[in-house]
């Protein structure tokens, strides 16, 4: 399977519109009318409530975010925590959630359009349902050709929004009358009772800000950016909600104002007739209200869509569905069946849920408060079990409360939910849970953080825990990821032939990846655009790839990658496709003298996983040197050795140098280093002198020489110099640098 990849190219202010564009539509272009009519003028609070909600739960999202930015977001993130049975129930939960979203954003759509141009009824649609068709269809064609909204037409869109509202926001401070708001029977008509049930209604209108954590993986700079645009987009946008739908119900009664297009009424009060000889002025702002709810509903329907694509996409690369879903379109190179299945739900939505515009709202706030507080608790069990790659650039404040806080609020909200809309949404979750034992449970071979927990501590927790996760464990079984970084012809050959080795060894799959680099003039989505240039010139190097894997027992994916960074775009691709090893050329490679990265990101960073750097365009495996004192990457040399000897036949030497009257002390060592990694049958060498000396000595004797990264510290090797980069220079032999990630502290990376 070959797929193409976009590196990170999303700015800080694309993000944020990303959520303000998807929650400033339906919150209050559509609600406000029929949440009054809930509540009554407190139904202002209703908003607020349901903001700071939504807060609580983006902190959680923005910790899960910087730790993690991978497509998906929710989903991904569950899934990684909690195992693939929960995973099952975010990414439905999200996917259903989202197609309700969709048709209610649609419905929106239809009311404003119906008072705009006026449509007919046709068999059992009435005006309102056959606009929302007519959108969600244009919305679903639009998304099949590809023709999505880019960050910049999404930010055009959010900035003509706000400006329409703030010309709103001020024309309605003049008309304002606290009398009218809070009416002959108060600001609580129907009690403050009423405050939470309508906070349910209207929470709807704050979904958009997790949409931002689905582009995480593109996202630059997202330990600072991601926090920034999820909370800004919250914060603005409950303030925004506040403000306008306080000013909507000082000019129109509450009993009065519209349930479909409460926001032209509004404006066609609020505006004068007339300013000086310009006559129809207050008919005119109330066209323009209606052309920016049409946008603003347009615009959140089809991120909505675009959103669900990227969901299933995220599933069907963990096998919690089929891939089938996510082909893509030979011509316009979109997941066409995933936006043709979930189009066809939003179709079904609109017809027959179309007049009851509230069960729409709800029903799709009900599933994502779900994946809300399943979130939360991910976020707890990624703390708590210590994940090593766990590793968030911003944290959650009050730990744990706000995480607890977030996840009791989310399902506390639900209870004032209608039993239709609960019963809906506990139906798709229920499906959700049939559907992984049916099928993903099978296939998938993620086990979840928290389940790899539970049985790393079967003897002190109880025997009901450790069964209840075995019971739900996934069978599915995939051996390691080796990731291949090609960008030369001429080493192709032998970077394959050593990731194809190591993959069968492991029982594992290769996935060949192509970093072609694009100038800093240039952006990647324009890139992108001369797809066929692109593709004509990775087929050759990636067709040969896939046939020289062809040796190996190994299934073998291709992927082109577009990047400004070249190098630096390996690691962040390793950490993206959850590659366990990386095999790279040396010419590519930025050596700090014996490791794998630059000093200055061996300063800052760990490796995502293991690392193979060959240099060499050819390999001959005939007969391998592995020379070793133990070091902290032995271990992968041996693994590595072991994997030529299995699958390829190679012959393994180990060399041990010592000085010289301790031979004996060095056999017994090597002998025993043997045993323990499985290479009992190895010839054993121990040399006298110096390992750099003892190499130029000898290396040349052999076809390979696989040495592991150096655990000295940094101004140590810069000083003193290093095995590896002396051997690389010197042999006539390859030499393959083999590097564990290892955690180390500044003074461990300095000094060692």
């Amino acid at each position: 399977m070959t797929e193409d990849e976009l590196a990170k190219d999303l700015g800080l202010v694309s993000a944020m519109t990303i959520g303000i564009g998807t929650m400033i539509g339906a919150g209050i272009f559509v609600l406000p009318g029929v949440a009054a009519n809930a509540a009554g003028p407190i139904v202002v609070v209703s908003f607020v409530v349901g903001g700071i909600i939504a807060m609580v739960n983006a902190l959680s999202v923005s910790e899960l975010g910087t730790a993690m930015p991978k497509a998906g977001g929710g989903y991904y993130y569950i899934n990684k925590a909690l195992g693939p049975m929960f995973g099952s129930i975010a990414g439905m939960g999200d996917w259903m959630g989202l197609a309700f979203a969709s048709a209610f954003y649609c419905i929106g759509f239809g009311q404003y359009l119906a008072v705009f141009v006026g449509l007919p009824e046709i068999a059992f649609l009435n005006p309102i349902q056959l606009g929302a068709l007519i959108a969600g269809v244009l919305f679903v064609g639009i998304n099949y050709i590809g023709a999505k909204e880019t960050g910049g037409i999404q930010t055009v869109i959010v900035f003509i929004l706000l400006s329409i509202l703030t010309a709103f926001a001020v024309a309605g401070f003049f008309s304002f009358d606290y009398a009218t708001l809070s009416g002959a029977d108060g600001l609580t008509p129907f009690g403050t009772g009423a405050i939470l049930p309508a906070t349910a209604l209207v929470f709807v209108s704050f979904l958009g800000y997790a949409k931002i954590a689905t582009v995480a993986e593109e996202l630059k700079n997202p330990g600072r950016n991601l926090p920034i645009a999820i909370l800004g987009s919250v914060g603005l946008v409950t303030v925004i909600y506040a403000i306008l739908v306080t000013t909507m119900l000082g000019i129109v009664p509450w009993p009065e104002l519209s349930q479909d297009a409460p926001v032209a009424q509004a404006a066609s009060i609020a505006f004068p007739s007339s300013v000086g000889p310009v006559g129809g002025v207050a008919a005119a702002a109330a066209a323009v209200m209606t052309i920016g709810a049409l946008l603003a509903t347009a615009s959140s329907a089809n991120a909505s869509i675009l959103a669900s694509a990227r969901i299933n996409f995220a599933m069907g690369r963990d096998r919690i569905v089929t891939d089938w879903l996510n082909e893509i379109h030979p011509n316009y190179a979109t997941p066409y069946r995933s936006i043709l299945v979930t189009g066809a739900l939003i179709v079904v939505f609109i017809a027959f849920l179309g007049r009851e515009i509230e069960v729409l709202a709800k029903a799709a706030s009900v599933l994502h408060l779900i994946v809300y507080a399943l979130l939360n608790l991910a976020l707890i069990v990624f703390r708590e079990a210590d994940v090593s790659e766990y590793d968030p650039e911003f944290t959650v404040p009050l730990y744990p409360i706000t995480p607890i806080l977030g996840a009791v609020l989310s399902l506390g909200l639900v209870a004032f939910m209608d039993a239709i809309e609960i019963a809906l949404s506990g139906g798709f979750v229920v499906a959700a849970v049939v559907w992984y034992f049916l099928y993903a449970r099978s296939e998938t071979p993620n086990q979840g953080v928290l389940s790899n927990y539970i049985r790393s501590r079967e003897a002190e927790l109880p025997d009901q825990v450790v069964d209840a996760a075995d019971t739900v464990a996934p069978t599915g079984d995939e051996g390691p990821t080796v990731m291949v970084a090609l960008s030369n012809p001429r080493t192709e050959s032998a970077l394959i032939t050593l990731a194809g080795a190591v993959a069968e060894a492991e029982g594992g799959r290769v996935l060949a990846t192509h970093i072609v680099t694009v100038p800093d003039q240039t952006a990647l989505s324009r890139a992108a655009e001369n797809r066929q240039r692109i593709e004509a010139s990775s087929k050759d190097l990636l067709s040969a790839a896939t046939a020289d894997a062809e040796e190996f027992d190994v299934p073998i994916d291709t992927k082109t990658i577009l990047s400004h960074r070249g190098i630096e775009e390996v690691f962040d691709a390793a950490q993206t496709n959850d590659a366990d090893t990386v095999v790279m050329g040396y010419g590519g490679a930025q050596f700090a003298a014996g490791r794998v990265e630059g000093a200055l990101d061996e300063l800052t960073h760990d490796l995502p996983c293991d690392f193979l750097v060959l240099d060499g365009a050819d390999l001959d495996v005939t007969d391998v040197v592995v020379p070793t004192a133990g070091g902290y990457s032995s271990d992968l040399s041996a693994d590595v050795a072991r994997a030529l000897r299995t699958t390829v036949g190679a012959d393994v030497s180990l060399l041990h140098a010592v000085d010289a009257g301790e031979e004996t002390q060095g056999r017994e060592f090597l002998t025993g280093w043997a045993d323990d990694h499985g290479l009992p049958d190895a010839e054993i060498l121990v040399e006298t002198g110096g390992i750099g000396d003892v190499l130029g000595r000898i290396g040349d004797d052999y076809s390979l020489v696989i040495v592991g990264a150096t655990d000295r510290g940094l101004l140590s090797r810069i000083v003193r110099g290093s095995l590896v980069i002396d051997a690389v220079e010197t042999l006539e032999t390859p030499v393959l640098l083999a590097e564990r990630p290892s955690a180390r502290s500044i003074r461990e990376r300095l000094f060692g």
